[in-house]
């Protein structure tokens, strides 16, 4: 895969599972723009999944934008219930797309300024994906293997499993790549179908029961 592919591949992004969109739309997750509280020098967000818990530790002195950016994300219930979209064996798990289709409408557009890298994506490393310069928005992965490689396409690490990365690696990889160059699901339907679309077509993904921040 050429580095561009990778790029554009890394960028888009991944699911939820059966939150009703009308609750969905209820809450503050319906405002990115509020959603802008400064996160604390060092914080864990708890993971509850289909394959059990893992814990992450963000430092926000690596990529604060980021660290901010996901603590808000946790901390509002974002990642409730969303799939686990794209899963390579050998490389990274990511995730990120909402189950509600409205709500991704209003996510997507959302942007965060890039961070410098000062950690490289090492194994257990979560980052965001990027579509480009300062198009941050939901999307995260976490390396599976050592890919310092991304270091230099400006993939900026904020955080790193600190327990629990055995749970990670039970993530379900069948699916592989996402279309149209693999198996796995198409992103833009997810962003536009939600979890309808998963639930049918990618039954086999695994997904967050609920993630929290610890106190």
């Amino acid at each position: 895969m050429t580095s561009r592919r990778l790029v554009l591949s890394l960028a888009c992004g991944l699911l939820a599972a059966t939150a009703a969109p009308a609750l969905a739309q209820s809450g503050k997750l319906a405002n990115p723009a509020a959603l802008t509280e400064q996160a604390p020098a060092t914080y864990k967000a708890k993971f509850e999944t289909s394959k059990g818990p893992f814990v992450i530790q963000v430092t926000r002195a690596w990529a604060p934008n980021g660290a901010d950016r996901f603590y808000n994300l946790v901390k509002n219930g974002y990642f409730d219930n969303v799939r686990f979209f794209r899963a390579i064996s050998g490389f990274m798990v990511q995730f990120g797309i909402n189950g509600d289709p409205a709500l991704n409408a209003r996510w997507r557009v959302a942007r965060i300024q890039d961070d410098k890298v000062s950690q490289s994506n090492t194994r257990g490393m979560i980052t965001f994906a990027t579509s480009g310069p300062n198009a941050r928005t939901t999307q995260v992965f976490i390396n599976f293997a050592d890919n310092s490689n991304l270091d230099g396409m400006g993939f900026a690490p904020f955080g790193k499993v600190v327990s629990g990365m055995d749970v990670v690696d039970k993530l379900y990889t069948g699916y592989g790549e996402g279309a149209p160059n693999g198996r796995g699901p198409d992103q833009n339907r997810i962003q536009t179908e939600g979890n309808a679309y998963l639930n049918q077509g990618f039954p086999k993904l695994d997904h967050v029961t609920r993630a929290t921040i610890e106190k």
